[in-house]
């Protein structure tokens, strides 16, 4: 294990990776933590290969505390009001993704550590006992195979890999897939390509942002 990036490895090497993604509730500026509910689970089960995803899972989550979605959380998201409402709280869906998980060696993996924070936080709120597997952080252990401390957003690791975002961005279930297609990378088991020039760089970030834009237009323009 790197001595500098000792996070670029996974802390076990298990049968499956169990890769999550959550969508919260949030609104514009700082949206303190302990008011966050999670709202969306995206899950995936990938081989010990990091290529073959065996299963998938996601349910929406309906809020305690905050039941109303906020106009920003809707339209960064995508999840409707109508989503939650009728989804089951975070009790019986964290049940339902366990349930679906069974007792196996896995790994739990996310982009950050957000997720696990967040997980950490529901469970304490609504006093549940059965937990996770161990977690791995997977923008770190990016970051750490390619020698920098420069965290990659999902988006810029994709670009980083000669990739383009399937899907829509901060939907649980489409980052999920898109985290899961980074874990070669991850393991150290694909090559990186040649990183593009900085106009290259440049124009991807510009083209990020304009579609963020281009969202946050269209979800104005919702009726």
């Amino acid at each position: 294990m790197s001595r500098r990036y000792p996070d670029k490895n996974p802390p076990f090497l298990p049968e499956r990776f169990l890769v999550i993604d959550l969508e919260a509730t949030c609104d514009r500026g700082d949206w303190p933590r302990d008011r966050m509910e999670v709202i969306e689970i995206g899950a995936l089960l990938v081989a010990a290969d990091g290529e073959r995803v065996i299963d998938d899972f996601q349910t929406f989550v309906r809020p305690s505390m905050h039941p109303r979605l906020t106009p920003f959380c809707v339209e960064l998201t995508g999840i409707a009001q109508a989503d939650v409402d009728r989804a089951p709280t975070f009790p019986p869906a964290f049940a339902a993704l366990t349930d679906w998980l069974e007792d196996n060696d896995t790994l739990f993996c996310s982009w950050g550590g957000f997720d696990a924070r967040i997980f950490v936080d529901e469970r304490a709120r609504h006093g549940i006992t059965t937990g996770l597997p161990r977690h791995w952080n997977l923008a770190r252990a990016f970051s750490g195979r390619l020698g920098r401390r420069r965290r990659y957003s999902v988006l810029g690791a994709l670009e980083r890999c000669g990739l383009t975002f399937e899907g829509r961005p901060h939907r649980g279930i489409d980052d999920a897939r898109n985290i899961a297609r980074l874990l070669p990378w991850c393991l150290g088991r694909r090559a990186f390509p040649p990183e593009p020039p900085r106009w290259v760089r440049r124009a991807q970030r510009r083209a990020r942002e304009a579609e963020k834009a281009a969202r946050g237009r269209a979800g104005r323009d919702r009726p």
